[in-house]
Parts: C-alpha cells; structure tokens; sequence
C-alpha cells in the first residue's frame, strides 16, 4: 500500500492515503484505520479519518522504549502496522437507511434546487433517494455526515446568504455533495428535506449513527410519518 507521513506538532502524524476523493482512497483510509485500531497502540489517543488522510493523535510519554525521538519512534511503529494490511483489503460496509421528509417547511430549498437544475421537485427526490451514498467523514459538527455519491444532475452552489439557525436533521445540498445536519447550527447548504432520525445523541455510546465508512440510504416518507416517527423517538 502506498503512502507517506509526516509530523503535526508533537503529538500528531498525519497518514496521506491519496491526493483525491474517490473510492479508492476511501478504502485505504479505511484500511488504515482498521490495522491500527486492531494494533491498539497504548500511546495512540485518537484516530481521525478524513477524505484523503488519517491523523493519528498519539501521547509521547506513553511510548515504551523508544528508540529515536518520539516522531520518528511512531513513524517506525505505523510503518510495522501498516505493513501486515493485505493487497486489497476493504471492509463491508454498513447500510443504514435515514426517512426524510423533503420539501415544505422540512425542504424550503427544495423549490429552488429543481429549478437551478431544470427538474421539478419530484424529480429531485427521485435522483436523491435513488442511489446509496458513502460515508467518506464526520466533520464541521458532531455526527455530520459528508457524503459521496450524490447525482451531478441535482448539483447545487449554497445559498448566497447562510441561515443563522438550520434546525436539527435537516438534509442538504451544497455544490455535489448532501449531508445531514445532526445538530441545529447556522449554515448554507439548501435545505431539501429533513429527517426524524437523531443522528448525535451525547446520551448514548457511541454518540453518532454514522461513521466513516458506512453507507447510506434516504427513504422518502410523508409529513405525518415524520411527525409519527419524531413523536416516537
């Protein structure tokens, strides 16, 4: 497996995978991160996949009997960890189904979206509810998904002004990619629907639904299906 390290800070390394966002360097992150998280080095303290890289968060006075300087002592570690991964390794995936209810007050963009793209809204759903999307990372917030997958035929530039108050569970589109906002905060994605499903709760363990990885299905249902489901939950 091809890939190069190199330092952040004192207490860091960043892992590069690859230099651009497909499925291959997806797996290979993934990768990464399953032979260090089964290696489970005493001095790593966190592992954090993204897109292209893995960064590794590590604890230097917990390395035991280091030969070189802390860096260079992990680089060499990762570097052994690394070297058992078999040729074409990749893990299952998880599918895991998320309702939306799109357009209304759940889906105040959704007008605006099929018109950019010369659609009209039930299309729109269509094209979005139709394909699974890949969980390439978690980011911006806790539990915020970032997608890949989506159809460029419903591509769409973010709003000109954010929302200072996006609610919870709001589906998005900015650019070519959607995601869920799994906590209410300001943004500027357009909002096409909205889901009942929590998607970060401090409460449980672990707090997110989601994790890089994964893959990801919208299911379509009726106001009162969400209303139902929230109720519920």
């Amino acid at each position: 497996m091809d890939y190069s390290l190199r330092p952040l800070g004192d207490h860091a390394l960043v892992i590069e995978a690859g230099s651009s966002i497909d499925h291959a360097t997806h797996v290979k992150v993934r990768s990464i991160c399953s032979a260090i998280e089964e290696a489970d080095p005493s001095w790593i303290t966190d592992i954090v996949p993204a897109f292209t890289t893995v960064t590794l968060h590590y604890d230097p006075m917990k390395l035991e009997h280091p030969d070189r300087l802390p860096y260079e002592t992990v680089m060499n570690r990762i570097h052994t960890i690394l070297s058992s991964i078999p040729p074409g390794a990749e893990e299952e995936p998880r599918t895991i189904e998320i309702p939306v209810c799109y357009g209304g007050d759940f889906g105040p963009d959704l007008e605006s979206v099929a018109e950019w793209n010369d659609l009209t809204p039930e299309k729109v759903i269509e094209l979005h509810s139709a394909s699974p999307y890949l969980v390439h990372m978690i980011g911006f917030s806790p539990g915020f998904p970032y997608l890949g997958g989506m159809p460029e035929e419903i591509a769409t530039p973010r709003r000109k002004e954010p929302r200072l108050r996006v609610p919870r569970g709001s589906v998005g589109i900015a650019g070519s990619q959607t995601g869920i906002y799994p906590l209410e905060s300001p943004g500027g994605w357009q909002l096409i629907g909205r889901t009942p499903v929590a998607l970060f709760d401090t409460q449980a363990c672990p707090p997110g639904i989601l994790q890089a990885g994964d893959r990801l299905r919208f299911k379509p249902i009726t106001a009162e299906e969400y209303k139902e489901m929230e109720a519920n939950r």
